[in-house]
């Protein structure tokens, strides 16, 4: 029987993942790995430890499985994105530390660029804003902080690499330096319309082209990963694995993956739209050289706001309780919770506000905390949605499928259907992040089926549908609007 193990790197944790042939998991294996906050607002890995992980966390999968080296028909790779490491060509050693998606050091370099009039060049050919999320700006911290580390790269005796491709030259003995579409259009290096590499973007950022990756569809032979004896076959950013695992293959469609915070994208097809609405514009996925296009906003605070209840207020026991108390909260009460702990994200992009609540009364007690930080999310997504409308016309055709911890929670995912005034489907597989990795190499394996027939094989768990009326949702959400404007930090 053929398998296919699937790697997930994440911020926190590496995990393995082996589905057999009808694309079932079998088998799972994780391993936590420290976070290092050398000052404020800085964010690091040892680029060991994710190796580490990664290759521990495989191992066991596959022993799980009883699967041995050459047993499996292919590897599938998904990833923290931006997250960015630089090594020696030749060693394989690092020369700094992965500096993390989170990471916020480049942000005076961003600024200057920004005063520059640089940022329009960058949004129109990346799709992206000027921000130090994205990995450009911290490669050339990189270089200008670790001695020598410049003089080699323009010399090519260096490797830069998200986490994807860092994974890939450790798996093939240094044999490949490829990563996908996707990861590469998270660089703020990227031309999404050119599929190639920017020059211009390169060179006024000072990044020695000579550090980069080729660039490869989603689906293609990355290398031959060694001690597993089977060819690295897919490859794709975490947010846009889901996707594909979510089947969100025709324009209109939509996931949301709630983690500590959400990350939704929305399928625009095979032309990039530019967003007015202060969204990204993104690769979803590229196969057969065919890049599909899609608009990302990201939310904050979105599961992370039930932890801050747990943990930070002890009204939880466990995070599963938000899900009863808030059933048991009283109707007549309406609590509107901002989680703007670290600001607001897409489509506000307010860094400085911070959190509020609205409408305590001396009744409001627990259950109505709990309703208020789940309406929250419901809320975030609504703003989203909204973005995405206004920069795409969809007819009211989106379909949103959605992912992650917090979609198990029943009562935030009706909710999340009243305030769309849409349906909320939820899939039978968990997965989805593993399962888009895992595809993408069975499919190009030839074990799997082709883009359409992985679409049929999208199995629905629960639909939620509206059971609200539309003057109920508007009067909810313009509550929202008017708490929102409330916290702002410039009103």
């Amino acid at each position: 029987m053929p398998y296919i193990l699937a790697i997930d790197q994440g911020t926190t944790s590496s995990r393995g993942i082996v589905f057999d042939k009808n694309m079932q998991p079998v088998a799972r294996s994780a391993a936590e790995f420290a976070q290092h906050f050398p000052a404020s607002g800085w964010v690091e890995h040892d680029p060991a430890d994710i190796w580490r992980t990664s290759l521990d966390s495989a191992r066991t999968a596959l022993a799980k499985a009883g699967v041995k080296p050459g047993e499996l028909a292919g590897i599938g790779i998904t990833n923290q994105r931006e997250t960015t490491i630089i090594w020696d060509r030749q060693t394989g050693e690092p020369v700094y530390n992965a500096i993390v998606w989170q990471d916020r050091r480049t942000e005076p370099a961003c600024k200057k660029l920004r005063e520059d009039g640089f940022e329009p060049t960058i949004t129109a050919k990346t799709g992206l804003r000027l921000d130090p999320y994205f990995s450009a700006t911290k490669i050339g911290w990189i270089l200008d902080h670790v001695k020598g580390a410049r003089t080699r790269a323009e010399a090519g005796e260096l490797c830069f690499g998200t986490v994807d491709t860092f994974l890939i030259w450790k798996l093939t003995n240094g044999k490949s330096h490829r990563t996908d579409a996707t990861n590469a259009a998270r660089t703020m290096l990227y031309n999404i319309h050119t599929g190639t590499w920017d020059a211009d973007i390169c060179g006024r950022l000072d990044v020695p082209m000579a550090l980069l990756p080729e660039v490869l569809d989603c689906a293609a032979d990355f290398g031959h990963a060694e001690e597993f004896d089977a060819p690295i076959l897919g490859v794709a950013g975490d947010q846009q694995a889901a996707t594909i695992g979510q089947a969100c293959f025709s324009p209109g469609m939509m996931k949301s993956t709630y983690g500590t915070g959400c990350f939704a994208l929305l399928n625009t097809g095979t032309t990039p739209v530019s967003s007015s609405n202060r969204l990204l514009t993104t690769i979803a996925y590229q196969l057969g050289g065919k890049p599909v296009y899609a608009l990302e906003g990201s939310i904050f605070i979105a599961g992370a706001v039930v932890q801050w209840l747990r943990d930070g207020l002890g009204i939880l026991q466990n995070a599963a309780d938000s899900e009863r108390l808030a059933a048991e909260a009283d109707p007549s009460q309406q609590l509107y919770l901002v989680p703007a702990f670290t600001g607001l994200g897409a489509p506000y992009w307010d860094a400085e506000c911070r959190g509020a609540i609205f409408g305590l009364t001396r009744a409001s007690g627990p259950a109505e905390f709990a309703k208020a930080a789940l309406e929250s999310v419901a809320y975030q997504t609504r703003d989203l949605v909204e973005a995405m409308r206004g920069d795409w016309q969809d007819n009211g055709k989106t379909v949103l499928r959605v992912d992650g911890g917090m979609s198990a929670n029943s009562w935030a995912m009706q909710m999340l259907a009243d305030i769309l005034g849409a349906p909320v489907d939820r899939p039978e597989m968990a997965e989805s992040t593993a399962l888009g990795a895992a595809w993408l190499a069975g499919m190009q394996a030839g074990i799997y089926p082709d883009l359409q027939g992985f679409a049929e094989n999208w199995a629905l768990e629960r639909r939620f549908s509206p059971k609200q009326s539309p003057d109920w949702r508007e009067e909810k959400y313009a509550g929202w609007k008017d708490a929102v404007s409330r916290t702002l930090s410039q009103r």
